[in-house]
């Protein structure tokens, strides 16, 4: 059969970019001259392009060989696509798929696109440790800020990307304050919470009396002063960390250059305690450990202290790899007074019940609708605070008019359109029981050539196939790069989920999928069907890494 050419298993567009790379130049070397094709004008005439620039630096004629373009056409490699052509043309080289075999190859069993694309980490199985800093010292609801809520929310994101990824995660500290775990499982956030263990306690008391030790002969100081305001702590010990650092020959590098004298408090100890309990525990099972501090920007100069305070009280720690994500601060228009995270999530549940009042009336009433609302304005604040990169401000209008059920860049659109997805089907399942329809029949026994519309390529090649290559990029932190900073890609499922709502949307509103109930009809609606139960999954496994659960009704 051709839809089975080139093989049965998932196809990759990693590897498909690899592979035709490396049949190009003829090296292993990253390929860098191949192009994956996502706008819809560009996709009518192909999917993967070698500009000729590009070309002429393997064909300095800037003739490409005729063997060359058969074996391209020809390939037939695990992971790779079916070929149907490869041609010069004015822009460069350009393939375009057998578009037939490859629904078929894709939509048969579509399970393998919902997870990271298969890889190699950059330092093998390992144990990350995710270490929150916001949590450890926001110990009241009262002073959860925004950029806190940032900060959680995107060590949450990280969290589950790595999971899928197939990394040992370690969440640090679990929340203490039952009004801040009550909160953030309103967001959907999963977070560990607990009481502290009486093992912290001895930790911190062997830290006191390790630096007591030290008083004399490092120039600790016990008891220096008051705290500055009655909310701070009472400090403890007065620790000259750069001159410490440097006689102990600690790498500073990356490190602020005023860090200096450290006036360590109580939470402080705490706070390296829970640090070096976590490493301890994740040690049992032998595999590398990294940790990895996600601080919003206005505590990195504190948190880098806590670093090198770890490594003063804990020489075991001087081998523990330690990186820093920082997060943006978070601006407020139209607020005169700082706005905390509960303030924020109050006002924009009110602004989206406002508005789902105004679309759908009195009957935005009752314990389904309170579910909706929660689920739309947890929507809405996550995308508005994770849709930017996490290093990037983020700036917030706390209008009225900031929020609807249906803006198209909104966490909400993207709900909005799980639950037409989710509608549809029911009205399928509904018909197949009143006899209107016939069952679904196996997704292989499904003939996918009837799937001629634009839109319905776009679907398959820019987001089906894709959301393995978007998870893999959000996951995607190098953390044995130089330096003490790294980056993270969290931002990219946000925007994959907007603008796959936005497509399809276009080809919702377009196509008419449900067709007459006619059995010449049956075969082109029930590929549409799967294609469409394709996209619903993918949006749900999308959702699921920012622990969003889509609507299934509006």
């Amino acid at each position: 059969m051709e839809a089975e050419r080139g093989g049965a298993g998932p196809v990759w567009v990693s590897e498909t970019l690899r592979v035709l790379g490396t049949a190009l130049t003829g090296s292993s070397a990253p390929p860098t001259a191949w192009f994956k094709e996502s706008s819809q004008k560009n996709l009518r005439s192909r999917d993967f392009l070698v500009p000729r620039g590009a070309l002429k630096k393997s064909f300095p004629d800037g003739e490409t060989p005729e063997e060359l373009l058969q074996k391209l056409t020809s390939l037939n490699v695990p992971g790779v696509p079916p070929i149907r052509t490869c041609q010069r043309s004015a822009t460069g080289l350009v393939i375009q798929l057998d578009r037939p075999a490859v629904f078929h190859r894709v939509l048969k069993d579509f399970t393998p696109y919902l997870k990271p694309a298969p890889s190699i980490s950059d330092s093998g199985q390992r144990v990350v440790i995710l270490n929150c800093t916001p949590l450890h010292s926001c110990q009241r609801l009262e002073t959860f800020k925004l950029s806190h809520l940032r900060a959680v929310l995107i060590a949450d994101h990280l969290a589950e990307v790595l999971r899928s990824r197939g990394e040992q995660v370690h969440l640090v500290p679990a929340v203490r304050n039952k009004e801040v775990e009550v909160f953030l499982s309103q967001l959907g956030v999963s977070w560990p919470c607990s009481t502290e263990a009486p093992i912290l306690e001895e930790s911190v008391t062997s830290f006191k009396d390790y630096l007591k030790e030290k008083i004399h002969s490092n120039n600790i100081r016990l008891n220096p002063g008051q705290p500055v305001d009655e909310s701070s702590q009472r400090v403890l010990f007065s620790v000259p960390l750069k001159s410490i650092a440097e006689e102990q020959k600690l790498c500073l590098q990356g490190y602020d250059p005023n860090l200096d004298v450290f006036l360590v408090n109580e939470e402080d100890l705490a706070h390296v305690a829970r640090l070096q309990r976590s490493v301890r525990e994740s040690a049992k099972t032998a595999t590398p450990c990294v940790v990895l501090h996600v601080v919003s920007c206005e505590e990195e100069f504190h948190q880098q202290k806590l670093d090198l305070l770890w490594r003063l009280l804990d020489p075991g720690a001087t081998l523990i790899t330690q990186k820093f994500l920082i997060c943006g601060p978070v601006k407020v228009l139209g607020s005169p007074a700082p706005v905390s995270g509960p303030q924020y999530f109050h006002l924009r549940k009110s602004q989206m019940r406002e508005a789902s009042v105004m679309k759908y009336g009195d009957s935005v009433q009752g314990a389904s609708w309170d579910e909706i609302i929660n689920s739309l304005t947890s929507a809405a604040i996550k995308f508005e605070l994770m849709a930017t990169p996490h290093r990037t401000q983020v700036t917030l209008n706390t209008e009225d008019t900031n929020i609807t059920t249906k803006g198209t860049k909104s966490g909400a659109f993207v709900m909005y359109n799980c639950a037409r997805l989710a509608t549809m089907f029911d009205s399928y399942n509904c018909a197949v029981c009143q006899g209107l329809y016939p069952d679904f029949p196996p997704p292989g026994d499904i003939d996918y050539s009837g799937l001629s519309e634009e839109g319905e390529w776009l679907l398959l090649f820019n987001y089906i196939m894709m959301l393995p290559e978007v998870l893999s990029q959000s996951a995607q932190i190098s953390l044995t790069s130089p330096g003490i900073r790294v980056t993270a890609n969290t931002e990219v499922v946000c925007k994959f989920l907007v603008n796959l709502s936005m497509d399809f949307s276009c080809y919702y509103n377009r196509v008419h999928i449900l067709g007459e109930p006619l059995p010449h009809l049956y075969g082109q609606m029930f590929a549409r069907l799967q294609l469409m139960k394709a996209v619903r999954n993918v949006l749900h496994s999308a959702l699921r890494t920012l622990h969003i659960l889509p609507l299934t009704q509006i």
